[in-house]
């Protein structure tokens, strides 16, 4: 535990391990998770934590209660150990705040291991923890999974509840964690999948998806490698092994290779502009009164919202919304699996921002967020608008940096992607941990 508290990583925001010790002791562990360390995202909310969001405006706020998916790791025998650092918000692609510092990726210290769920990212690849939770708005489980070689799943839109006070707009962000191996995430989705009265748009309890890991015939459905998406600009080094390794896990799972023309529309400010009316009500009083505390990314996309959001711009991203959805819609027509890489490139310095000079990088740029970041998020945020599943799978390396592969599915199809990742993890392998950390 002390090796953890001062780790350079910088990976918590807030630790309980008397607690966790005291409760490991006397866990049951005939529980799935009985006695397994947890750590829990900074923008979730565990009952007598700081319930910060990773914001200086709210650094002295507790949570008094714990949300339904904390609720339910907790009747799975979890020991909640440690709160995990994020961006504030959980508004950018790397983990560095005013509140808490800088968060470091184990591969390299310089490095970010991403964000929204960076700190979790940290603890999980730097041995620190073996598992935690994260949250997925756009990108933000699967980026961090992709530069710091974990597994990450973003699931369905609804598969784990938000509750209570569950934020409904802009329809985009799920729960979920980072683990290292396709059986962890598989075992959290079953303890905290299922409907919440609290949320009125979780879904139905799934079935057992760890009992049914492996057991699924994947030969012959069809898989298009698509390392860009057709929008984003990519590393060719990257694009490369994202290539390579998605046909060696095709012939691998005895997937067909198919040929597809993508028609997504370019990521544009819309996906961004729809998170500002909820940001708003969570700011509540502190709006607009302390809208100058905040970081300069954030405000700056808020006063960018304030400044154009109306009638018709609404309308614009109803739009694109709807003409994304039947992109999305014709490219799962045309596979059943789609191959693209998580990240343009590997992880970028710790303290950002994300660089900004991928050639041709011509996405528009409407409420003060970077083009790098708007590269980035081109990868894993059609996923989020459509609301279907895409997990990120350790790929290899480039230049001794992790890369993620990133697989993306119609809705609901979690188990097929899960089998897909077992697969990928059984022939294919991935470090469990960073080298740092194992001293190879």
């Amino acid at each position: 535990m002390a090796e953890a508290e001062g780790s350079d990583l910088n990976p918590f925001s807030h630790t309980d391990f008397d607690r966790a010790l005291a409760a490991a002791s006397g866990a049951d562990v005939s529980l799935p998770f009985g006695g397994v360390p947890f750590g829990v995202k900074e923008l979730e909310r565990v009952g007598g934590w700081p319930y910060t969001e990773a914001s200086t405006i709210f650094a002295d706020r507790v949570s008094p209660s714990d949300q339904t998916s904390v609720t339910r790791l907790r009747a799975s025998g979890a020991v909640l150990a440690a709160q995990t650092t994020a961006s504030e918000f959980g508004g950018i692609n790397c983990t560095s705040t005013a509140l808490h510092g800088t968060t470091r990726n184990p591969w390299d210290p310089a490095r970010t291991p991403g964000g929204s769920s960076g700190g979790t990212a940290a603890a999980v690849a730097g041995g620190l923890l073996p598992i935690a939770t994260g949250s997925d708005g756009g990108g933000s489980i699967r980026i961090p999974a992709g530069f710091a070689g974990l597994f990450g799943l973003k699931a369905t839109y609804g598969r784990i509840p938000k509750g209570p006070e569950a934020g409904i707009e802009p329809l985009t962000s799920v729960l979920g964690c980072l683990s290292r191996s396709v059986r962890d995430t598989a075992r959290y989705f079953d303890a905290c999948n299922g409907f919440d009265q609290r949320d009125p748009l979780s879904l139905p309890a799934t079935g057992a998806w760890e009992e049914g890991l492996g057991t699924l015939d994947l030969a012959g459905r069809t898989v298009a490698i698509l390392p860009d998406l057709g929008t984003a600009r990519v590393r060719d080094e990257v694009a490369e092994l994202v290539d390579r390794v998605g046909r060696s896990l095709a012939a691998a799972a005895g997937l067909r290779v198919v040929e597809v023309v993508p028609s997504l529309p370019p990521l544009r400010g819309q996906w961004a502009m729809a998170g500002q009316v909820s940001f708003i009500v969570d700011l509540g009083d502190a709006y607009p009164s302390r809208i100058d505390e905040l970081s300069a990314e954030m405000r700056m996309g808020l006063e960018g919202g304030l400044a154009r959001y109306n009638l018709e711009r609404a309308a614009s991203i109803e739009a694109y919304r709807r003409q994304l959805n039947e992109a999305m819609a014709d490219l799962f027509d045309a596979a059943d699996f789609v191959i693209a890489s998580t990240n343009p490139d590997v992880a970028f310095a710790a303290e950002g921002p994300p660089p900004s000079t991928i050639p041709g990088a011509d996405l528009i740029h409407e409420i003060g967020f970077s083009r790098a970041i708007m590269n980035n998020a081109a990868l894993t945020a059609p996923s989020n608008l459509n609301g279907s599943p895409a997990v990120s799978i350790p790929a290899g390396l480039v230049d001794g940096l992790p890369v993620g592969l990133q697989v993306l599915a119609g809705h609901h199809r979690e188990p097929l992607l899960l089998d897909l990742a077992l697969v990928a993890e059984r022939q294919l392998g991935w470090p469990k941990v960073a080298p740092a950390v194992t001293g190879v």
